[in-house]
């Protein structure tokens, strides 16, 4: 092998671990950063990964909203006519969020398998329902 054979494998491999270096670090950061979207029933089947941020949605479940007086936490039960997740959520909601509508959380999964949400989003329109549970809507509305 030449020294021009030499130098130029020796640019390419280099440039070869450069790449792959740059591509594995890309799929890491995309990895860490998705978010993605489960039903209450995945929920409540443990299919989700706990300490790890997801969404969560369903309808407000009538009667479930409770708030404390002395603070801003308030608990309340979403399903999907399948399962119910109760979720503990910090803040104000937003003006749309009421019971018996659709809503998203984003959050985590805690080790009691308490799901704390960071964010909720409420529906935008008087026909937005996350798709699983128009299906399951869809589903129970055919067994009767």
């Amino acid at each position: 092998m030449t020294p021009l054979h030499k130098k130029r494998l020796t640019v390419t491999l280099l440039l070869g671990i450069g790449i792959g270096i740059a591509i594995t670090l890309a799929l890491f950061a995309l990895n860490s950063n998705i978010n993605l979207f489960y039903t209450p029933k995945q929920v409540a089947q443990n299919l989700v990964p706990i300490n790890r941020t997801f969404r969560v949605g369903g309808m407000v479940k009538p009667g479930s909203v409770v708030r404390n007086p002395n603070n801003l936490w308030l608990k309340f039960t979403i399903t999907d006519y399948h399962s119910d997740v109760v979720i503990w959520y910090r803040g104000i909601l937003p003006d749309l969020f009421r019971e018996g509508q659709g809503i998203v959380a984003e959050g985590k999964l805690n080790q009691r398998h308490e799901f704390i949400a960071a964010q909720v989003l409420a529906k935008h329109d008087e026909n937005y329902m996350p798709p699983e549970v128009k299906y399951a809507l869809a589903a129970r509305e055919n067994k009767k």
